[in-house]
């Protein structure tokens, strides 16, 4: 059983930010499960158990996301090898990720880390472990 539930993002533009995740959570094996009564919101789902919600919600502030503010900062996920890794960095930009301290890449987080990091153009972050 994973340890994580699920993890909720909010938004403020679901068209904007749904392209980058569908492309980056479909390579590390989250399947798209779109209920089709559920137009503002989308989900992803592991087969280990823990699925992401993306969604455009109402209540949402009209402010845009700022991962330097008090809340998330950004998402850590695992990656099954570093050759995937190593392709995600390579395919990244065309699907809407911009990668973060490529001068230090793959070490950014220490010597004994092995990760990279990519922002899209909502301003979400996310590490991407070997």
């Amino acid at each position: 059983m994973p340890i994580i539930h699920h993890v909720e993002l909010w938004t403020r533009d679901l068209a904007g930010a749904e392209p980058s995740f569908d492309w980056l959570l479909s390579r590390l094996g989250f399947v798209k499960d779109d209920p089709a009564d559920w137009p503002q919101g989308r989900i992803w789902r592991h087969p280990e158990g823990s699925y992401l919600v993306l969604e455009q919600s109402p209540a949402v502030l009209d402010v845009p996301h700022d991962r330097s503010r008090p809340g998330l900062n950004h998402l850590a996920l695992t990656v099954p090898g570093r050759d995937l890794l190593e392709e995600l960095r390579r395919d990244a930009e065309p699907h809407g990720w911009q990668e973060l301290y490529p001068e230090a890449y793959p070490h950014a987080g220490g010597p004994q880390h092995t990760a990279l990091y990519l922002e899209n153009g909502q301003g979400f972050e996310v590490e991407l472990v070997a």
